[in-house]
């Protein structure tokens, strides 16, 4: 290996600070739209949500096929509430909050709220994996 003197260094790295200008050729080339984000949009998920949780909670087909294999897993090991509401009972209503969607970390998310008898409410946050397929709940966090 040839060590270059500082002076031809220092030129180099002086040269690759400069900004990139394009050739004539590469302005004229017509532009290539983007590609379209792959997987589920923040739309899609919130009506996925929505229609998941309904008014009082998943029906048992939405349990058994839209809900990821580790979350099954974590219901069959937690008997004293239910993992998708954060809860032990049936609540009286449920809404779904505005989709956060991350396409960096391939996932989106909605806060939920569940409202209870005497005006209690509480939350969680679903998440749903943009590549899933069909499109499933990936993960349930409890508030609280």
């Amino acid at each position: 290996m040839m060590l270059k003197p500082y002076r031809l260094g220092a030129l180099l790295l002086a040269l690759s600070a400069l900004p990139a200008v394009p050739s004539a050729s590469a302005v004229a080339a017509p532009a290539v739209p983007a590609a379209a984000p792959e997987g589920h949009t923040a739309d899609q998920i919130g009506r996925f949500l929505v229609r998941f949780y309904g008014e009082h909670g998943p029906s048992d087909h939405d349990r058994r096929h839209h809900v990821s294999q580790v979350l099954q897993e974590r219901q069959q090991t937690t008997t004293e509430s239910d993992v998708l509401l954060c809860a032990q009972n049936e609540p009286r209503d449920i809404a779904v909050g505005p989709v956060t969607v991350a396409q960096a970390a391939g996932v989106g998310w909605a806060t939920v709220t569940t409202h209870w008898a005497s005006d209690k409410t509480d939350t969680f946050t679903a998440y749903v994996r943009l590549d899933s397929r069909p499109i499933r709940i990936d993960d349930v966090i409890c508030a609280g």
